[in-house]
């Protein structure tokens, strides 16, 4: 697959990574991770390898602020697997909002990495899907996410490359099973909004 284009986005997809099978049908973009598949520069040096990699279907937004929402559901079958929305400016310079299993329940959980990756967690929620929001405004990002939709919890604020790399920063959607055996994550309710939320911290 060269390019997919979804009528919810401004701009076209392609895949990056290992194969996702990505497909788009009645709404739904749908991706898979293969077994052991991540995307995570460990700050200690141990563990996973910093050129691991995972399934990633992105594009380049239009310059200027913007907000790409989806709904999505993990089918989650091994310790931290996840469905994620992914910001790219760089080899070493990108981020991930995930809804993952983490280590027991889903979480809502962010990794901002700059050379080496952060991980933190921030809420747990209730079954296998969410809302996930990223959103731009000049060289700052941000994370939100929501269980109905409705209301968007803050997640980080956060800064990525050089304003005129974050400017043009690719974004899109992430599969990732690093410890098992591979899982599904479907993205529906696609948005694209050409805004910066009106304030971050009182659920719009």
């Amino acid at each position: 697959m060269d390019e997919l284009v979804l009528p919810e986005l401004p701009f076209p997809l392609r895949p990056y990574g290992p194969d996702g099978n990505w497909s788009y049908e009645d709404g739904v973009l749908t991706g898979w991770a293969g077994a052991r598949q991540d995307r995570f520069v460990p700050p200690t040096g141990e563990g996973l390898e910093p050129v691991s990699d995972a399934p990633r279907l992105l594009g380049a937004p239009p310059e200027g602020a913007f907000q790409l929402i989806a709904k999505v559901t993990v089918g989650f079958a091994g310790v931290f697997d996840a469905g994620v929305l992914y910001v790219h400016v760089g080899e070493r310079e990108w981020a991930k909002l995930c809804l993952e299993r983490s280590p027991d329940l889903p979480t809502i959980c962010s990794v901002v990495t700059r050379g080496h990756s952060d991980d933190a967690n921030s809420f747990v929620v209730e079954g296998s899907t969410v809302w996930l929001r990223v959103s731009r405004t000049g060289g700052a990002f941000a994370f939100h996410a929501s269980t109905d939709g409705s209301y968007w919890t803050f997640v980080r604020i956060f800064s990525l490359g050089t304003p005129d790399e974050a400017a043009h920063a690719l974004v899109g959607f992430l599969a990732q099973s690093p410890v098992g055996e591979g899982c599904v994550v479907t993205f529906e309710s696609v948005e694209y909004r050409d805004s910066w939320p009106k304030a971050l911290r009182d659920g719009s």
